[in-house]
């Protein structure tokens, strides 16, 4: 069986943290954390079409890099 691979910085430990996390929230502070994700200075949430979510995650990739 081949073991999960996560991404630099995550493990299964931090996986079941944020699980529990999310999973404990009441649905009003889910509500209050996602308002503030819209609110967050110097970030912008758009809709995109899913065809070209790889080409914009290259080019955060390219300016985070820069």
């Amino acid at each position: 069986m081949k073991q999960s691979e996560f991404p630099p910085g995550w493990d299964a430990d931090r996986v079941k943290r944020v699980l529990a996390h999310y999973e404990s929230q009441s649905e009003e502070e889910a509500v209050a954390e996602d308002e503030a994700a819209f609110e967050a200075l110097g970030q912008t949430v758009m809709e995109v079409p899913t065809e070209i979510v790889p080409a914009i995650r290259e080019l955060i990739a390219k300016h985070k890099a820069a």
